[in-house]
């Protein structure tokens, strides 16, 4: 029985790691795609600035940022695919595209927006969020301000929305293997 347990735990690994990669594979692309479009333009008014935006990017990869969260924040596998969900809707309602100055921010604040709604009471608080982010106490309160204030304060994902959102990260993940 302690042997099903064991197997369980490591394919539960197994397939958090497949999401994170995932994950990492979607949010790079479209920092790459977002990012190829302004210098297109060579019109950096057509972006916006937020208060996501950095002054430079951070040095952290995202896929060694999002490994970081994960490692530290102890949230469920669903609050990353919820934290897309709110990065996405947040995008869409500010008319911004994530960017490599504003996608870490957004990212951490996320993650954290959801694991409080998922998770309740099992999160940490965030001053501990903000150190896993690299972010100080008060501009992580100021993120999830600016997201929460953003998405209406809705953070209800519908079954339908999250599935769909499911199966666009495996079909990321199936990308992602064939080019590897």
């Amino acid at each position: 029985m302690a042997t099903n347990g064991a197997k369980s735990n490591c394919q539960l690994s197994e397939s958090v790691e497949v999401l994170l990669l995932a994950l990492v594979s979607v949010l790079e692309k479209s920092v790459q795609s977002n990012e190829k479009s302004l210098k297109a333009s060579m019109n950096k008014r057509n972006g916006c600035w937020t208060i996501f935006h950095g002054s430079r990017a951070p040095s952290l990869s995202m896929r060694r940022y999002i490994e970081r969260i994960s490692k530290y924040a102890n949230c469920s596998p669903s609050c990353f695919v919820v934290a897309l969900i709110y990065m996405d809707r947040y995008t869409q309602r500010t008319n911004c595209s994530l960017t490599s100055l504003n996608v870490h921010r957004l990212l951490i604040a996320s993650v954290m927006v959801a694991a409080k709604f998922l998770d309740g009471s099992m999160c940490y608080n965030n001053a501990y969020y903000a150190r896993v982010g690299g972010v100080s106490t008060q501009e992580l309160n100021k993120l999830e301000m600016e997201l929460l204030s953003s998405l209406d304060f809705r953070l209800h994902v519908t079954v339908d929305t999250f599935r769909q959102y499911c199966l666009q990260l495996e079909k990321e993940n199936r990308s992602y293997k064939s080019t590897r």
